[in-house]
């Protein structure tokens, strides 16, 4: 699980750095992960108030269930969000329209290959 601590601790850096890049995104994205009922992450995004971190912060809007490789896949952008959901190795509750939102705004935060 540290490399998705890592994940997020670089996410909430670029999100303090230039919170534009999820400009007219405000949803509270949860991340919750099998096999592991210990760890939980979100992603709030509130214009220059945005951040993501560990922990239940605040109420989501959207909650995405998968396996950590999974969602580090995700964020390199190596795993289409859509395809993991149809294939069912994601889970999504709550607003699907905000899941879409997720790959285009992981895409634009996404450090390795900025």
């Amino acid at each position: 699980m540290e490399e998705v601590k890592q994940l997020f601790q670089e996410i909430d850096l670029a999100l303090k750095e230039d919170p534009q890049k999820a400009k007219g995104v405000h949803a509270v994205y949860q991340f919750n992960f099998h096999h592991d009922n210990t760890h939980t992450f979100q992603l709030v995004l509130k214009g220059d108030n945005s951040y993501a971190a560990e922990g239940v912060q605040e109420k989501p809007d959207c909650t995405l269930v998968m396996v950590k490789e999974d969602f580090l896949s995700m964020a390199r952008v190596d795993l289409n969000g859509t395809k993991a959901f149809m294939s069912g190795r994601l889970k999504i509750k709550g607003n699907m329209g905000l899941a879409l939102k997720l790959q285009e705004i992981l895409a634009s935060y996404n450090t390795t290959k900025n």
